[in-house]
């Protein structure tokens, strides 16, 4: 029988040998089982600029969102709905990590990515979305590694189970999930505070705050009729569901829905857009698109904005056991320096890294997040665990003043979707070593 130190070093090695494997694929390097895509055509991204939003983001200090709720009574949500099970396919799921050949200086910064508008990947997409029943396994797995931009809208209400996968009933389903969303907002927000509680007064008047706090480098988001937009939604989200309320960060989590559900209407750079180019009927549509699969993506994660947080708080725990699994010195180094990772981590966990890298990656990384469907939240330890130890080497050698503002303002501002692939890519390659070999974590 093998030793406990023998088990460890085989494991070592196989974490090794699995990570050169993904250095490799980001060196072009063939690996059995993994599509590589090469570098699209002048005429590809010609026609990928007039299809894709693209985003200007001049990163600015952000503050850390702590958390500022509104206590209610027990939930009693009857619009919520189950989502598709992905979690039985969660681990056939496989990252994309795009061959490059060209220099660093040489590559264009992009918001999309890179395999997400392979010509052979789209072409699975419009077959996979054309049938008469949308199978949900292979939508999720070809979602994994990136959408195209303008099947996102799409996509991304069937992967939530708000648009039924059966094409004969889902315009019906809209229209009238759409209807219902409108007589929400007529019963509950377009009415005067005198018919509201104390409570609900006080919420309306922190997401009044918020709204124009959210994203704030980028300029569309301080459009008054966007933040009346979020105020809407927000505040329908937090009536309807009374045990949690409204939550500091829930304002960050519909921006990508509302940028990707805009982007069926508008064309161009984000910054040139106007809502109020918009037919009312049509902001209505979006913002009720943005209300439900907001409500279905929380579904899976209610305990992250339930009182005291006590799902983010033990996602946080999980997160700091891995990190000393699979990096013991930066572990060891944080410890030293009496660095928690509910200092950093809670916002992370909080806000789904919306506020640590550009905005324009947020859509690409949120493909995987919803491919992940209900195994999300197991998940996103590893994307945190990877994203964290980009900056292993860094960080060993900061004191405690220093990583608390390093990890408060980290140098993501220039990157793009190569770097947001490795951290994909490593993310899968630990959960598929560590998920279901729980006694590896152990102490």
């Amino acid at each position: 029988m093998r030793s406990s130190n023998d088990g460890n070093s085989n494991l070592d090695s196989r974490f090794s040998q699995t990570l050169k494997n993904v250095q490799g694929m980001l060196k072009g390097r063939s690996i059995p089982g993994k599509v590589l895509l090469t570098r699209r055509s002048p005429a590809e991204e010609a026609s990928l600029q007039e299809h894709s939003p693209t985003f200007q983001r001049s990163f600015s200090e952000n503050d850390a969102g702590t958390s500022n709720r509104s206590d209610t009574s027990k939930e009693d949500d009857v619009w919520t709905a189950k989502k598709p099970n992905s979690s039985s396919i969660a681990n056939k799921l496989k990252p994309s990590t795009p061959s490059i050949e060209v220099s660093s200086g040489e590559v264009q910064k992009s918001s999309v990515g890179a395999r997400a508008t392979d010509s052979a990947r789209v072409m699975k997409f419009t077959k996979e979305l054309s049938g008469a029943t949308v199978m949900l396994d292979k939508l999720c797995e070809l979602a994994w590694s990136g959408v195209p931009p303008y099947k996102r809208p799409e996509v991304w209400r069937l992967l939530l189970g708000y648009a039924p996968s059966n094409s004969d009933r889902r315009e019906v389903v809209l229209r009238r999930k759409r209807l219902e969303y409108f007589e929400c907002v007529a019963q509950f927000y377009d009415i005067p505070d005198s018919e509201r509680s104390d409570d609900e007064v006080n919420m309306l008047r922190q997401i009044s705050v918020d709204c124009p706090r959210t994203v704030p480098d980028v300029t569309f988001f301080q459009q008054p009729q966007v933040q009346k937009s979020l105020e809407r939604i927000l505040y329908t989200w937090a009536i309807r569901h009374p045990a949690s309320g409204y939550v500091q960060g829930i304002n960050d989590l519909a921006t990508p829905f509302l940028i990707v559900f805009l982007s069926e209407h508008l064309e161009g750079d984000i910054d040139s857009w106007s809502i109020s180019d918009l037919p009312l009927e049509k902001i209505f549509d979006v913002e009720a698109d943005c209300y439900w699969c907001l409500s279905k993506l929380l579904d899976g994660m209610q305990d992250h904005y339930t009182f005291a947080q006590p799902g983010i708080q033990r996602l946080v725990f999980r997160l700091k056991e891995l990190v000393r699994r699979i990096d013991e010195p930066i572990s060891v180094h944080m410890e030293e320096q009496g660095l928690e990772f509910l200092q950093f981590a809670f916002r992370w966990f909080n806000c789904l890294l919306i506020r640590e890298i550009p905005f324009n990656l947020v859509t690409r990384l949120w493909d995987t997040y919803l491919a992940e469907g209900d195994a999300l939240p197991d998940f996103l330890i590893y994307i945190f665990a990877s994203f964290l130890l980009t900056w292993s080497d860094k960080l060993q050698k900061l004191d405690f003043q220093e990583l608390v503002m390093f990890l408060q303002h980290l140098p993501t501002n220039n990157w793009t979707d190569q770097e947001l692939e490795m951290v994909l890519s490593r993310a899968y390659m630990w959960h598929s070593m560590f998920n279901n070999s729980p006694s590896h974590l152990a102490s």
